[in-house]
């Protein structure tokens, strides 16, 4: 992918990051996922004042792929904070859930520093369906 192909998804995720609900953390976050047929969704995220329930823009956008039936070629997420910010746990863990492992994954600052990284990388041992696929040992009361 060329850099000017990041574009489109860049000013997605911007425009994402614009509408997030963040009225505790004053952390705003935008994600846009490329998909496989070449269609942008985006998400924001979403604060509640009890924290457990917040959902992320990663998630969010991964929600608004799945309703379309989609699939993820890359994920942009753009910051308002000094340093680009990686997804958080549980977003690898749900990214992994649908993307490959060699999906692209970037991150940026309003000021254009960037991380770039894929996410095999942000979540190399991750728990997928192969585990709940694999055949368990027989304990000896089942032989």
């Amino acid at each position: 992918m060329t850099e000017r192909s990041w574009t489109k998804l860049w000013k997605a995720a911007e425009a994402a990051r614009r509408r997030a609900y963040a009225p505790y953390s004053k952390f705003h976050v935008g994600a846009a996922i490329e998909c496989d047929d070449g269609s942008i969704v985006s998400g924001c995220n979403v604060e509640n004042a009890s924290y457990g329930l917040t959902v992320c823009a990663e998630r969010n956008a991964i929600g608004a792929m799945v309703l379309q039936g989609r699939k993820p070629k890359r994920v942009s997420i753009v910051v308002d904070h000094v340093r680009p910010v990686p997804p958080c746990g549980v977003c690898r863990q749900v990214l992994a859930e649908f993307a490959e492992m060699n999906v692209e994954v970037r991150s940026k600052t309003l000021d254009g520093q960037e991380l770039k990284t894929t996410v095999g990388e942000l979540l190399p041992f991750a728990f997928t369906s192969a585990f709940l696929d694999e055949a368990k040992p027989k304990t000896k009361k089942q032989r």
